[in-house]
C-alpha cells in the first residue's frame, strides 16, 4: 500500500513540479520565455533581473508553494520519510525536467526550499538565513543555493534526523542541476545579483 501511494504521489508530484511559475507569469503577462532572456534559467533570479521585484516573489511563492503542497500531503497521510523523499524529489525533477515546456526549467531552489517546509520553521528558516548571508557576502545567488545545499542535510540532521537521507538526495540533485554555475564561479563569468561595488 504504501509502494502504491508513494508511487501515485510521485507521479503526481512530478507534473505538479511542472508547472514552472517563471514560465507561466510570462506567458500570462505576454513576456518573452524567460529560457530566452537573461540567464535563460526559468526561475525567480531571472524574472527579478528581466522585469521586478514583485514579479520574482510571485515566482517564488509559486514554485515554492508547489514544493510544499504534496510535501505536506503525504506528511499527513502519514506516509513515511524516505517514501516522503522520493515525492520531493519527483516535485523537484519535474521543476528541472517540465513535461509541458520541452523539459527546460529551473534549478530547483525555491521547490526545494517549499519541500523542506513540512520540516517544520525552524529548518525553513536556517535554510533561509543561510542563502540570504551568502547573497549578502558574495552577491551570487547560485553561491547561496549550492552552499544552502550543502547546509540543508547538516540541519536536518540536527532537526529531524529521519529526514537526513532523502533531503541528502534533494541536496545532491539542487547541486547537479548547478554544474554550469559552478563553472562560471570557477572562471569569474557567473553574474552577480547583489554588486556592493556599483
Amino acid at each position: 500500500m504504501i509502494i502504491l501511494a508513494t508511487l501515485i504521489f510521485s507521479i503526481s508530484s512530478y507534473f505538479i513540479g511542472g508547472l514552472n511559475g517563471a514560465i507561466l507569469l510570462c506567458k500570462i503577462k505576454g513576456w518573452p520565455d524567460p529560457r530566452s532572456q537573461g540567464s535563460k534559467n526559468p526561475g525567480a533570479t531571472n524574472i527579478l533581473r528581466l522585469h521586478s521585484a514583485q514579479a520574482a516573489s510571485l515566482v517564488f511563492i509559486f514554485d515554492l508553494l508547489k514544493g510544499a503542497f504534496p510535501v505536506y500531503f503525504a506528511y499527513y497521510l502519514g506516509i513515511p520519510p524516505f517514501a516522503i523523499g522520493f515525492i520531493g524529489i519527483a516535485t523537484c525533477l519535474g521543476h528541472i525536467f517540465p513535461p509541458c515546456f520541452d523539459f527546460k526549467g529551473g534549478k530547483g531552489v525555491a521547490t526545494g526550499l517549499g519541500i523542506l517546509l513540512p520540516l517544520g520553521m525552524d529548518m525553513t528558516g536556517l535554510t533561509l538565513i543561510t542563502w540570504l548571508i551568502v547573497v549578502a557576502l558574495s552577491g551570487y545567488a547560485s553561491l547561496a543555493a549550492i552552499i544552502t545545499a550543502i547546509a540543508a542535510p547538516v540541519f536536518v540532521n540536527y532537526i529531524k534526523p529521519e529526514f537526513t537521507l532523502p533531503v541528502l538526495m534533494l541536496s545532491c540533485l539542487i547541486i547537479v542541476s548547478h554544474i554550469s554555475n559552478i563553472r562560471r564561479l570557477l572562471t569569474g563569468n557567473e553574474k552577480k545579483i547583489v554588486n556592493w561595488k556599483q
